[in-house]
């Protein structure tokens, strides 16, 4: 009797090694401090520090959760390795080798049913989430569409998605749903719709009122409508609902796949932030036919310099 008792005690000390320890105050300011130092956070940014348990992934150190939240509401919390000794703390990224970075970021993103440009179910799929009152978005517009297209579009398939910045651009989500009316009728009027109001957002932005942009707007998607021989009562009454319900499923996806800008690109599931030079958008298409086994386009020669006098 008197064994199995000392046998319970010694997993009982066992066990209550293994489980997690809250920190003692001493240790707790030194981490905090750390972190206020090592990510400049601002005073009135709060830092908690969680409980303290061993690590599955590296022996010989403990991990301790860290929460950073702003007064805004946003908040993040973070994993650190902490050595047994208390003196040393690190953060580790773990990457899992099994799997492809790009692949599964594409993998998040639905573009079934999505109106398409360039070659159609090609290996390399071009994904931009876009915003029609962004006029960075225009300007990335305008590269990709002809030029891009034009060197690209045998072989690369072009996607649009939604991602109207709607705190800051009023009648972009207006403009979503209509373009997303079209496409419910017809891929040509969709992509007439994007061309035309990206090349004249202006002629929305003078009218003077927010009910006159609208109508503005719908007036051009009637009139791409018309163009591509839509059904017009049914495409009058998609205008009319302003049914947000695919744009926001679009920002939400958008934002889980780490979307919070536009125009941002995913060229295979790898990130192109913002308007970049046609070269950089140039090789990561080309990198992206290589691994997938695609021939790589000629591009045109840059014009020469000219001669100095």
């Amino acid at each position: 009797m008197i064994i199995i008792r000392r046998s319970l005690a010694l997993l009982l000390v066992i066990c209550l090694g293994c489980v997690a320890q809250t920190a003692s105050p001493d240790l707790a300011r030194k981490i905090e401090r750390r972190v206020r130092a090592y990510y400049n956070l601002q005073p009135d940014v709060k830092v908690s520090i969680g409980n303290i348990a061993p690590s599955s992934d590296i022996p010989g150190y403990d991990t301790v959760a860290v929460n950073i939240s702003s007064g805004e509401g946003s908040q993040k919390d973070y994993k650190f390795l902490l050595s047994k000794d208390r003196a040393t703390m690190l953060r580790v990224t773990k990457f899992d080798l099994t799997k492809d970075a790009f692949s599964e970021v594409m993998s998040k993103i639905d573009v079934n049913g999505r109106p398409t440009r360039g070659a159609k179910q090609a290996k390399v799929v071009v994904v931009n989430f876009d915003d029609f009152e962004c006029p960075f978005c225009a300007r990335m517009h305008q590269l990709l569409f002809p030029e891009i297209l034009k060197e690209y579009g045998d072989r690369v398939t072009f996607v649009y998605k939604d991602y109207p910045l709607a705190e800051i651009h009023p009648w972009a989500v207006h403009a979503a749903v209509d373009a997303n009316c079209l496409a419910s009728q017809n891929s040509d009027a969709y992509w007439d719709f994007a061309d035309n109001i990206h090349a004249n957002k202006k002629s929305v932005d003078e009218e003077k009122t927010q009910g006159a942009r609208f109508e503005a707007i719908d007036r051009l998607a009637m009139q791409q409508g018309q163009r591509h021989n839509v059904d017009a009562q049914k495409l009058q009454a998609c205008l009319r609902a302003q049914n947000e319900d695919a744009v926001r499923a679009s920002m939400k996806e958008a934002e889980d796949v780490g979307v919070n800008a536009t125009p941002i690109l995913f060229i295979n599931g790898e990130k192109i932030d913002g308007v970049v030079p046609i070269e950089q958008l140039r090789a990561a298409l080309d990198n992206a036919l290589k691994d997938a086994g695609q021939p790589v386009p000629e591009h045109p020669s840059s014009a020469p310099a000219p001669a100095s006098k």
